[in-house]
């Protein structure tokens, strides 16, 4: 039993010591089935706080000679498993944290050589025989005990891409660095000697000259989760057995804490949700985790579309992307599809790979993110909320020619971006328009099954601004008029779907006339039966 090579099962212990504990020992049964195959090689990125380090104790537990933990596992998912016991704690393993070598070094291009230095010196100690002292390697050590022993290792190496991230990290540190991840990974030799080969960070492995070094894994990331989605996060499943246990409001925690889809799941951030279980106050606790200050210089590159892409997602919208430009290193973005793509890796964007759009996932990261826009001094954006205020407020007092006023303003100043071909254009235009809304509404609701169709847009407000805000049923109409649209809402009964919101509704109906190249606005207060 060592620190790095065999180590016991304390770690992933101080796990199933927690209050909230969510199993995810299913992963367990995936990396068991793809034991000494080619898809033993595996790289699972995920943003931070999403139980990265938690995966990768958890793994060690399981597989290390030096744990004893058949009874820290039974009882979870994977002791139902028929192989639980074939490969409970028979592998030699390594498990290291780039993370910890990096903080215990001076400098970053003494890391590589802290690690070589430690994991030889375990491994001489359990091999003596098979390790001579004229082995200077990682790779060479563990090639040398599988030829003497017949024993392979099972490799887990938790924050791999801390070197990559890592800005002040000097290119020739990184190519180091990626040179020891090819000699551990890469080629024939390392196919005789590795069981299981497990990297867990944020971004997923390094293209360019990593793609020569690794491009052996096979990876699981927030752009495509495949297999490993139902363990990056918690799933809807568990936030809903949570929130009855703890008589937390489902719906509420939907709104602030999920929206990431992953494979046809549904995903949520598990610091955030065990947080609020815990506390009972729904803020954003990334703020309390880490600094949105990273966002901060992603966010003011100046790349064209990006500001209006971040203007457009806060609204509520998604925007589309082109994730396959982005090299996953910060070093090397190029453009406004490689930042979006980056932000996405760091969780504060969600993805669907369906549609190829990004968006806010949820009410948490959308005050991370105005945090860091209002932090990042944009004039224009400081200009258009004023506007956004304007048309809200205007909106809330039923001022209907001067909400036509602000649209039309807002449009030919703000959204210049957007040319208006069809209700769509419209429609995204509306959406970054309410902006200043986002501050009271959650995110609108688009296309909202109602009585006898879909309204174009419903805004809810947040419960504590239930009493004071109005929802909000918009309809929009191109090339018709403002009054079609607001018999529309009435005549499909489109407030019956928010009939049990105990506030006031508002009907709101806007036209845009192409001729004229004027909106109109028409809006009356829903009156309850």
């Amino acid at each position: 039993m060592g620190r790095f090579v065999n180590p016991d099962s304390s770690a992933f212990q101080v796990a199933l010591n927690s209050k909230i504990y969510v199993d995810k020992t299913g992963l367990i049964e995936y990396t068991n089935s793809v034991l000494d195959t080619t898809n033993a090689y595996i790289c699972n990125s995920r943003p931070r706080r999403f139980g990265k380090s938690y995966a990768a104790n958890m793994l060690a537990a399981y597989y290390s000679k030096g744990a004893d933990a058949e009874k820290m596992f039974s009882g979870l998912a994977i002791s139902k498993s028929e192989d639980f016991k074939i490969h409970l704690n028979k592998y030699d393993v390594i498990h290291i944290d780039i993370q910890w070598f990096l903080a215990n070094c001076d400098e970053a291009d003494k890391v590589v050589p802290f690690i070589t230095k430690c994991v030889l010196k375990e491994l001489q100690a359990i091999y003596p025989e098979c390790i001579s002292p004229e082995v200077v390697t990682v790779p060479d050590a563990l090639s040398r005990v599988k030829n003497s022993t017949g024993q392979k290792f099972v490799v887990i190496i938790d924050e791999w891409d801390v070197l990559i991230r890592d800005r002040a990290v000097s290119e020739s540190v990184q190519d180091e660095y990626l040179n020891f991840l090819r000699g551990m990974f890469k080629g024939v030799e390392p196919t005789k000697y590795i069981q299981l080969a497990y990297l867990t960070g944020i971004l997923p492995i390094k293209k360019e000259k990593a793609q020569s070094a690794v491009n052996n894994l096979d990876e699981f990331t927030m752009l495509q989760a495949d297999e490993l989605a139902p363990y990056i996060g918690f799933t809807d499943e568990e936030v809903q057995s949570l929130c009855m246990k703890y008589n937390r409001d489902y719906e509420k925690v939907k709104k602030w804490y999920d929206g990431y889809l992953l494979d046809g799941y549904q995903v949520y951030n598990p610091q955030a949700v065990v947080s609020l279980m815990l506390k009972g106050k729904f803020r954003s606790y990334w703020s309390e985790t880490g600094s949105y200050e990273v966002v901060v210089p992603l966010i003011c590159m100046d790349y064209d579309g990006l500001k209006t892409a971040i203007v457009e997602m806060l609204s509520g919208s998604e925007v589309e992307i082109n994730t396959a430009t982005f090299k996953n290193d910060p070093a090397k973005i190029q453009n406004r599809d490689d930042v979006i793509t980056y932000l996405i890796h760091l969780g504060y964007l969600g993805f669907c790979e369906e549609r190829g759009t990004a968006f806010v996932p949820n009410e948490e990261i959308r005050q991370e993110l105005i945090t860091a826009v209002k932090s990042s001094n944009w004039d224009e954006l400081i200009a258009f909320q004023q506007e956004s205020r304007k048309l809200l407020t205007a909106t809330l007092e039923k001022n209907e020619e001067q909400v036509a006023a602000e649209i039309d303003k807002i449009h030919s100043e703000y959204t210049s971006v957007i040319r208006y071909n069809d209700e769509n254009s419209l429609s995204s235009t509306i959406t970054i328009a309410y902006l200043a809304a986002m501050q009271y509404y959650f995110k609108p609701v688009r296309e909202l099954p109602t009585g006898l169709g879909f309204a174009d847009f419903v805004f809810i407000p947040k419960p504590e601004y239930k009493n004071v805000y109005p929802a909000l049923v918009v309809e929009l109409k191109w090339n018709k008029n403002a009054q079609t649209a607001l018999q529309q809402i009435k005549s499909k009964r489109y407030p019956d779907s928010i009939l049990n919101y105990t506030g006031d509704i508002l009907l709101v109906a806007i036209n845009y006339d192409k001729i004229s190249k004027e909106h109109q606005c028409l809006i009356e207060k829903y009156k309850k039966e």
